[in-house]
């Protein structure tokens, strides 16, 4: 059996001020980095990973690089595991999406931000090859997949079949799903220190 151990990035500027980041080389705060340094010992306390993948994406490859130091790994970046297109909504306040979608779950899956934006279900179907590709490839290791939040609400939505109930977690958050034939399990929160 292999497992992925799932991590968000750490805090970056758009975290910090609860807006849709404009360009992928946002890096990560200070409070980013220690968050990844805190996840990669807790990551080196409970595992043993043989791999660590990231988003090509500044904040997720450097969070992978804090976190790969603690085995001496390099990285791998997988492009398709960066963060939703938000179209023109980038730069704008987190509250926007929720303020025009009205908290309506099963349409905010399907919406797309204007101006090229993605829609949950996008990423999902940009997403969910990677997973498979990892399980595959690494059928009995522990592989460590450093993304974002919507990347990885999509990748528990794909794992579980629903849309709702699905779960984001902190920044340097661990979900971790273990796979075996071509099966994945329920996703599962490591629960935070």
């Amino acid at each position: 059996m292999g497992r992925l151990i799932m991590v968000r990035h750490g805090e970056s500027e758009g975290n910090r001020e609860r807006r849709f980041t404009t360009t992928p080389s946002v890096p990560l705060t200070a409070t980013g980095r220690e968050q990844a340094q805190a996840a990669g010992r807790r990551i080196a306390g409970m595992f043993k990973p043989a791999l660590v993948v990231a988003s090509p994406y500044a904040r997720a490859r450097e969070t992978a690089e804090i976190i790969a130091a603690q085995f001496g790994f390099e990285i791998d970046i997988e492009p398709n595991l960066f963060e939703r297109r938000f179209g023109s909504l980038a730069g704008e306040s987190y509250d926007i999406e929720m303020a025009e979608l009205a908290f309506d779950p099963i349409a905010r899956w399907h919406w797309r931000p204007p101006g090229g934006g993605e829609s949950f279900e996008d990423v999902r179907i940009r997403i969910a090859p990677v997973l498979e590709k990892l399980a595959r490839e690494n059928p009995d290791t522990e592989v460590v997949v450093v993304s974002h939040g919507v990347v990885m609400l999509t990748a528990w939505a794909h794992l579980t079949g629903a849309v709702t109930g699905v779960e984001i977690p902190r920044n340097c958050g661990i979900v971790l799903v273990d796979h075996e034939d071509g099966r994945f399990s329920q996703p599962l929160v490591v629960p935070s220190e």
